[in-house]
């Protein structure tokens, strides 16, 4: 098992990864529910796999515990599915003192945590991440949120989890696509600072043999920036390389047709891309990404139309102007942030698109 910790001003809280340390480490999740009950927020697909396996800890720990199951989905992360979250978390009789835990993927940790951090004020917070991306990533740094129809995250808040279990046993389920999908954040990672991961990515073999200091790595390079600027107003932002333009990739098509592992891909090629055209990037920087998300299996080809995708990049958080504010790489392992015009980038990405075909 690997530990480690998130330093923060006041409310520091540990990381925990391993094989089997759910099983193994169920008296630590004992001692981070001080009321002795705790409301389970999972997904249908999640708790049919491993809901027993949890029950069963839970019971063993003597903890009574509510499951709320919602749907598989993005399309989940929504007011009306926030509400039904907190009538069932009454209805169940959730007091401050109670916990609510996160299990499954980034959809569940990111509605259930911002349910958390409102329902009585906040309460404590728990994650068992359940996919690759939600333990290299979303369980980690405290962005929790809902989506609107005109955006995603757009309502949301930081609340620090006090616990994150990140078993890597619960990955041996995962379906190849979702595999895929997280892995498009580990990319992620070893483009913006943590090129240690690069020869860890060298096939599907070295992947799987490497997988907990994969998830390691990726945390670490997460907790630099959280602990540097937890609310994410100024180096933080380099964690969002590829999703100004996967949220938009993903929101032109409705949540249905990319994942947002898959969109972020192909967002990470066209950001390198665009630098190399803007004169920002060193040349070479696109192919040396494509290079490694090829080693990892990525696609990340965009056939859409961008005409129709650019606006709905204006609504990204980190926008502060009618500009959209990018994430570009100066090199591997060097971002830096660059705003540009909608028309400028429509150009850019016109002959990006055309130079990858």
């Amino acid at each position: 098992m690997i530990q480690l910790d998130i330093n923060l001003p006041g409310r520091s809280y540990p990381i925990l990864i391993g094989e089997n340390i759910l099983q193994e480490q169920s008296r630590v999740l004992a001692s981070y529910c001080p009321g002795g009950m705790a409301a389970v927020v999972s997904d249908e697909k999640v708790w049919s796999l491993h809901g027993p396996y949890l029950e069963e800890i839970l019971k063993g720990l003597g903890l009574a515990y509510t499951a709320v199951i919602i749907p598989q989905g993005e399309t989940s992360k929504s007011l009306a599915m926030l509400e039904k979250l907190y009538k069932e978390f009454f209805r169940c009789g959730l007091k401050r003192l109670h916990a609510v835990l996160a299990f499954g993927g980034g959809v569940t940790g990111d509605l259930a945590g911002f349910a958390a951090s409102t329902y009585m004020r906040g309460l404590p917070f728990i994650q068992i991440p359940t996919t690759l991306l939600s333990q290299v990533d979303s369980s980690v740094g405290g962005k929790v949120a809902v989506n609107l129809e005109e955006g995603k995250n757009l309502v949301g808040s930081f609340y620090q989890p006090d616990l994150v279990l990140a078993d890597t046993g619960l990955l041996a389920s995962l379906p190849q696509r979702e595999w895929l999908s997280g892995l498009a954040e580990v990319v992620k990672y070893a483009a913006i600072g943590e090129e240690s991961l690069i020869p860890l990515l060298k096939s599907p073999e070295t992947i799987r043999q490497n997988l907990e200091q994969i998830v390691y790595l990726c945390c670490k390079r997460k907790a630099y920036y959280v602990e540097k600027d937890e609310r994410d107003t100024g180096d933080r932002m380099f964690l969002n390389f590829g999703h100004t333009f996967g949220h938009a990739i993903e929101k032109y098509h409705d949540y249905q047709k990319y994942n947002h592992g898959e969109a972020v891909a192909i967002g990470m090629a066209l950001a390198a891309r665009t630098g190399e055209l803007l004169g920002l990037s060193r040349d070479g920087v696109a192919a040396a990404l494509a290079g490694i998300m090829d080693q990892a299996g990525l696609s990340y080809v965009l056939d859409d139309d961008l005409q129709e995708i650019i606006p709905l990049m204006t609504g990204d958080k980190k926008n502060q102007s009618s500009e959209i504010t990018l994430v570009l790489l100066q090199r591997l392992g060097c971002p830096f942030l660059h705003a540009i015009s909608q028309q400028e980038l429509l150009h850019l990405l016109k002959e990006a698109v055309s130079s990858h075909a």
